[in-house]
């Protein structure tokens, strides 16, 4: 009977962020099938561990686990391919302020040529993109899910919309 209770704590705490944790494996993984499997041994590691589990925000911790599987099975299913280099200096170059006629033309960019401009991003970037935007995460939670400092994440995130940006108006150009 302890097995069965248990089973039905870790569903009922857990099962409300299938959606979220199954997005960010899709995200990450840039495949259905693969992001299947990876939140299903997510969830299985979720549930070896819940006991370990002592309160807090469930979300963050589970989806903590998500990208922690999702980073060991493409380090063990894929080539090196899922990072890239940063370098501070040449990334550097923000836009300055004011209506930028680009961010008018991105609102008009449909579903798909979004997608494929998320999916192009470095990893650091659309993952801290997809956090955000997409989860609805705050600054901090996203930092205690990736480990990295809040200013850590503020600059992905303002790097990621910035590469996104780039890479919907080149894709915006090409359609006119």
């Amino acid at each position: 009977m302890p097995d069965t209770a248990r089973r039905e704590r870790f569903e009922q705490a857990v099962l409300p962020h299938l959606d979220a944790a199954y997005s960010l494996a899709r995200w990450l993984t840039r495949n259905d099938q693969d992001a299947q499997d990876v939140t299903q041994e997510a969830f299985l590691r979720a549930f070896r561990f819940f006991d370990g589990y002592h309160g807090g925000n469930m979300r963050s911790w589970l989806l903590t686990i998500v990208r922690n599987t999702c980073y060991t099975w493409l380090h063990q299913n894929r080539q090196s391919d899922t990072t890239e280099l940063f370098n501070e200096e040449i990334h550097s170059s923000e836009s300055a302020g004011g209506i930028d006629p680009e961010n008018q033309a991105l609102s008009n960019v449909d579903k798909e040529t979004l997608h494929r401009a998320i999916e192009e991003l470095p990893q650091v970037f659309r993952e801290a993109l997809v956090l955000r935007e997409i989860e609805g995460m705050s600054y901090k939670e996203i930092a205690d899910v990736t480990s990295v400092s809040l200013g850590t994440v503020m600059s992905r995130l303002a790097r990621a919309r910035s590469r996104l940006r780039q890479s919907l108006s080149v894709s915006l150009g090409k359609e006119h």
